[in-house]
């Protein structure tokens, strides 16, 4: 499909070219700017809690830098009759993913224990097309010395790809 991801990089600029676009990009950290060509350009510039203005200070629920609540992993917060779960607390911000958390959280209320398995949580980018992934990198294997296989399943042979028309 021809898709490049460029984590860490910043688009500084993007100018039209005769056969699509050119992009200017330089890393996050700073450092040389180099151009490329790109038929489609994806900027996604992150996203962060909605804690501000909760009165979350006045009850004492603490929140790290950016904003997210701070929690152990019985999503307990700084205040032990308080839980938090989803876009607030660590973790990616997914509806599935706090699905799991408020039935694992209210789980150990009754129970004492719960668990929620994040590497079975699948994991998606709302873009065109798709992208979407469940369990860990072959990097993130191979790093950890775990046998695996890998397979490929062509978009062509999806239904909805083919919907779609990707």
């Amino acid at each position: 499909q021809k898709m490049k991801f460029m984590m860490k990089t910043k688009v500084v600029e993007v100018k039209n070219g005769d056969n699509g676009h050119i992009v200017v990009v330089e890393p996050a950290s700073g450092g040389k700017q180099t151009e490329i060509e790109a038929d489609v350009v994806l900027v996604s510039v992150g996203r962060r809690p909605y804690t501000d203005n909760l009165g979350l200070e006045d009850v004492g629920v603490k929140t790290d830098k950016r904003g997210m609540v701070e929690i152990n992993d019985h999503f307990v917060t700084s205040v032990p009759s308080i839980r938090a779960i989803g876009d607030c607390v660590r973790g990616p911000m997914l509806a599935h993913k706090a699905e799991d958390e408020g039935a694992a959280a209210v789980e150990d209320l009754f129970t004492g224990y719960s668990h929620v398995n994040y590497n079975a949580i699948p994991s998606v980018i709302y873009t065109h097309p798709e992208v979407a992934w469940v369990g860990k990198t072959e990097e993130e294997l191979k790093k950890e010395g775990v046998d695996y296989k890998t397979g490929v399943f062509p978009m062509s042979a999806n239904s909805r790809a083919r919907t779609n028309d990707d």
